[in-house]
């Protein structure tokens, strides 16, 4: 495709999962951006891919890992030159792995951290890079509760979400003022997927009731996020249904 197609540009979304990440992608495909979705297998992505471009938007799949720096590098400069500039990145990658902290190894606790933390800032790092210089951008880190407190058997899990959102905070400051909106959004509660139906069935039926999260109205709240005003920028955001508590 020509970078200079007609298009509102690329939104990359980095952890592009069949539930939310896919459905961002969607959301901002039906705006006319170029969804670029990633994950360490491209193979899982082509059911995501195809529903966007069955509705009649632009999408491409990417297999890369996040948390390796040579791949992010090469993958953000492929989409550039391929697909158009990067208008938004979204970073998705969850990595939430309960272990007690009695029984937590540190291969798995330093697994954790890269994947929820250290990745986040390479992808961040590569796609600002090139949002300042064109004075514009939208970068938006999903986070979890997980990052705001710790809970019992979730201390790497808290530990990384902990760093995903000081990471924003600092690119928040550093970047507003250069034209880039950077957010951070607490996601808060079960959401709607094949896994919480099949291994939660009583939490997945208080879907009818409105009590787990729509992944469809999660990416309302992305593109929200993107299409605010710059003088009311919003920096952390809070979903969680209606019944969740806190």
């Amino acid at each position: 495709m020509d970078p200079s197609a007609n298009h509102r540009g690329v939104a990359l979304v980095v952890g592009a999962g069949d539930a939310t990440g896919s459905a961002i992608g969607a959301r901002f495909a039906r705006e006319g951006y170029v969804a670029c979705l990633t994950r360490r297998s491209a193979d899982k992505l082509e059911p995501a891919v195809e529903r966007i471009r069955a509705a009649g938007g632009q999408a491409f799949g990417y297999g890369s890992d996040a948390r390796k720096e040579e791949e992010v590098v090469a993958l953000v400069d492929q989409i550039e030159k391929e697909r158009g500039p990067i208008e938004v990145m979204v970073f998705n990658i969850g990595a939430n792995v309960p272990s007690s902290i009695l029984e937590e190894t540190g291969r798995k606790y330093m697994k954790i951290w890269e994947m929820a933390a250290f990745s986040a800032f390479l992808n961040a790092r590569e796609v600002a890079r090139r949002m300042v210089e064109r004075g514009r951008g939208t970068i938006l880190f999903t986070g979890a509760t997980a990052g705001i407190r710790g809970s019992a058997k979730f201390a790497a899990f808290a530990g990384a979400k902990h760093a995903l959102r000081a990471l924003a905070q600092s690119m928040a400051r550093e970047l507003g003022p250069r034209g880039i909106h950077v957010a951070h959004i607490v996601v808060d509660g079960a959401i709607d997927t094949e896994f919480i139906r099949s291994n939660f069935p009583e939490r997945y039926a208080l879907k009818e009731q409105g009590g787990i999260l729509n992944p469809e109205h999660i990416a309302e709240n992305y593109w929200y996020l993107h299409t605010q005003p710059r003088d009311a920028w919003t920096f952390e955001m809070d979903l969680r249904p209606y019944m969740e508590t806190w």
